[in-house]
């Protein structure tokens, strides 16, 4: 699937085997992009702030080396779950450096800062472990680099699915963690007329 440049990580996590990628080739980008529209096009009419990635940006997510995309792989060797990782803040539009290196100078200085992307997964696994499984191939990294990593939810997917409070539980399972909030960002309309 990719030509890996990062040592890779292969793990078993039940009947689902989790493998790193820093390229994801053209065929199976489009799969994930189709799985991605399903997941997070809902969001479009959802959130103020735009949750979904347009194609072009979605496919150099997926070409992009410096975002480690963790494969998820059924007994078939089918890709069916996809979450992105790094540690290249540069590479999350959205994201401040700055904010890190100020605010977790320890961690930026030892490159260990790292941005939890996106998780997705074939609509047939939604409601199985497996994002239980991808999440613990991630954070057995973050514990080995005593990471700092940052994620975002946005206030419809906490308030209808509780998705924050459910990825601190998942990581309080899977390693001695503190999760905090760090930041909010509220947006407000003014109707005249």
């Amino acid at each position: 699937m990719t030509d890996q440049i990062v040592r890779p990580r292969r793990a078993s996590h039940g009947d689902t085997r989790i493998t790193v990628e820093t390229r994801i080739d053209p065929w199976h980008a489009e799969m994930f992009w189709e799985l991605y529209l399903t997941a997070f096009g809902p969001l479009r009419s959802r959130a103020v702030a735009r949750q979904v990635l347009h194609h072009d940006e979605f496919i150099a997510e997926m070409a992009d080396p410096r975002i480690w995309k963790y494969v998820a792989w059924d007994l078939d060797g089918e890709p069916i779950g996809l979450t992105t990782l790094t540690r290249e803040l540069a590479s999350v539009p959205w994201v401040s450096p700055e904010y890190f290196e100020v605010n977790f100078p320890e961690a930026a200085a030892r490159n260990a800062v790292y941005y939890l992307g996106f998780t997705l997964a074939h609509p047939g696994q939604r409601q199985s472990r497996l994002f239980v499984q991808m999440l613990a191939a991630v954070v057995e990294r973050l514990v080995e680099a005593r990471a700092v990593c940052a994620y975002d939810v946005c206030a419809y997917n906490n308030a209808t699915f509780r998705f924050g409070d459910h990825i601190e539980m998942m990581l309080h399972r899977l390693a001695d963690v503190t999760v905090e909030k760090i930041d909010t960002q509220t947006y407000y309309n003014a109707t005249f007329g």
